[in-house]
């Protein structure tokens, strides 16, 4: 049985609203949470993002623009390119050397690579009905395999791009025989 298009629109409406809001809980928490901008900063600096501030500032303006704009169904792929970017970069920097489950100490990557996932997804399906997108007459231009190309190649290139740039992680402590 094929889906109808009421089942793909109440799909891209769950996903945006999902993930969009997982970006923005994500993006504020960068900014007020804990130890706030600077927190994330000095955070972001150990990991070898350098500088901290600016890599702070950047991920939690993404987050938030990005969250608010899949709210909004406005600019669906770039602003899932957004999540597969800032979530790219976590995976690189901070969860593939733990390995795949959350669970496992530092973290694994399974919820980075999820949020890739859906956001991809998510370029691919475009806003559905309930979407800006859909209001301004942009949706069928940014979805199916154009929505999924633009997601996927701006927010992994965005994220190769800074990881280049940018991350200097410093050398790891030698590990000592155990004996």
């Amino acid at each position: 049985m094929a889906v109808d298009a009421a089942g793909v629109d109440i799909a891209s409406l769950v996903l945006r609203v999902s993930v969009g809001g997982t970006l923005i809980a994500h993006g504020w928490n960068h900014a007020f949470g804990g130890g706030r901008i600077e927190g994330t900063a000095g955070w972001f600096a150990s990991m070898g993002l350098r500088p901290g501030r600016l890599h702070a500032l950047m991920a939690t303006v993404t987050e938030l623009g990005a969250g608010v704009l899949l709210l909004l169904g406005l600019l669906t792929p770039p602003a899932a390119a957004g999540a597969v970017g800032t979530m790219a970069v976590a995976f690189v920097i901070a969860h593939l050397r733990n390995g795949f489950f959350i669970f496992r100490p530092g973290q694994g990557y399974e919820y980075v690579v999820m949020i890739i996932m859906v956001a991809c997804a998510l370029g691919a399906l475009g806003g559905g009905a309930v979407s800006l997108d859909r209001a301004l007459g942009i949706e069928d231009d940014l979805s199916g395999w154009t929505g999924l190309a633009v997601t996927a190649l701006a927010g992994g290139l965005g994220a190769a791009l800074l990881l280049a740039a940018f991350w200097r992680p410093g050398k790891r402590p030698a590990e000592t025989p155990e004996g």
